[in-house]
């Protein structure tokens, strides 16, 4: 039974959405993020990445950094760049681009159900990356960033949130700089908001597709302030956590590749003869952009080859099967000598965003090799998931991306 709460989000106002927006925090390096805020002064980042307002040599962990995003938000918020709803609500959260689009709910989520495994995850946080997160809800007192999180498709919930779409006017209705539409509706109407918290409580799982690291840190901030309370009563705000909704049937997720800075004393002939003990090898004519689940691209010394796992080396474990993890136990671990993927600075990932040139660049650069993979499925995540197990680092990657400062949740 999933707890899913309206709020009175603080949001933009509709004549600056567009500027106030802003891609996930963790998606920018530190220069990229002081070089948005500067181009773009109203952009969230400034907020999300309060760092971008000190000098390259200020610590970015350090107390007056978090003060300086406290500072900003209710300073946005006093100025009037920021509105807050009084009643509590529900907000529809449409995505498009080309041809693809996916529709949210943005709402609150209880932290309980986090705690008794309702909401559901798929990959490991570390400990330092929540520690950021925490000490910045803590001194912002609200959750800046939304968990993206989706559930098995409900036809009753589609048709509710599409007669609402149809019905009215949205609020946000803007293109961000990379070519998506982000268009929003408020449900404030209190039977359709009941209608929709029902068919939530009937759900029995819930999974989180992308923010990991922002749940846990709103679930131990909550933990946090919970031992601060005296008479607690569970619906205090900082007991849910601010998220947007999917269905699994609409989300995209694209391919999330890796490059591997050298070839772990191999010469390219020596690699791709190792590879074969678990994979056929075919040389391609350009570049490889695998079709199907079990086939692999791989650019090395200025070329690229077809693998296909072996029949022998197929698994039906819902992790030792995906393809990131038969990559990862049949070829950089054995040959490239990658052993623990998501702590050694030998191996970047790269979204599929970003497409094959750059893994080519990245290859070229380091003299290393690259590989393209097939997309981890929403089915597959969902299977791991439900099965209480964790996907290999950087095994998903979705686009598009929701936007930090459209929604906030005070807490």
């Amino acid at each position: 039974m999933a707890d899913i709460r309206p709020f009175c989000a603080i949001r933009p106002q509709a004549s600056e959405a567009d500027k106030i927006a802003a891609l996930p925090y963790d998606v920018y390096n530190r220069k990229e993020a002081k070089e948005e805020v500067r181009r773009n002064p109203l952009s969230f980042l400034k907020i999300d990445r309060p760092e971008t307002q000190f000098s390259d040599d200020t610590d970015m962990y350090a107390p007056q950094v978090y003060r300086q995003a406290e500072a900003t938000l209710w300073k946005m918020l006093e100025d009037g760049h920021f509105c807050q709803d009084t009643e509590s609500c529900y907000y529809i959260y449409e995505l498009s681009s080309g041809e693809h689009t996916q529709t949210g709910l943005a709402a609150c989520a209880a932290v309980d159900d986090y705690l008794n495994h309702v909401i559901k995850r798929h990959e490991n946080t570390k400990p330092e990356k929540e520690e950021d997160r925490i000490r910045h809800v803590l001194a912002c007192q609200a959750q800046t960033g939304p968990i993206f999180l989706a559930h098995r498709p409900q036809e009753r919930l589609k048709h509710i949130l599409d007669t609402k779409k149809k019905g009215s006017a949205p609020v946000y209705d803007f293109v961000s700089q990379d070519g998506i539409r982000h268009r929003v509706w408020i449900i404030y109407e209190e039977t359709i908001i009941e209608k929709i918290r029902q068919i939530y409580a009937d759900m029995d799982s819930i999974y989180i597709a992308d923010g990991h690291h922002r749940a846990a840190c709103a679930v131990k901030a909550a933990l946090r302030k919970r031992q601060e309370t005296v008479h607690m009563t569970g619906k205090e705000p900082f007991n849910s956590f601010l998220c947007v909704l999917f269905p699994s049937d609409e989300l995209r997720i694209l391919d999330y590749n890796r490059v591997v800075k050298d070839l772990n004393g191999c010469t390219p002939e020596e690699l791709l003869e190792k590879a074969e003990k678990y994979f056929t090898v075919q040389k391609a004519p350009g570049q490889v952009k695998p079709q199907e689940k079990g086939s692999f691209g791989l650019y090395v010394n200025g070329g690229w080859y077809r693998l296909r796992i072996r029949e022998a080396c197929k698994n039906t474990d819902p992790v030792d099967g995906l393809d990131v993890s038969l990559l990862q136990n049949f070829l950089l671990d054995p040959v490239l000598g990658i052993k623990k993927p998501g702590e050694d600075k030998r191996i970047t990932f790269v979204g599929g965003i970003r497409g094959l040139t750059e893994l080519e660049r990245l290859a070229d650069a380091f003299g290393g090799a690259a590989f393209s993979l097939y997309p981890t499925s929403m089915e597959e995540l969902m299977r791991t998931a439900d099965a209480g197990r964790l996907m290999p680092p950087k095994s998903t990657w979705f686009e598009p991306k929701l936007r930090s400062g459209l929604f906030i949740h005070r807490i």
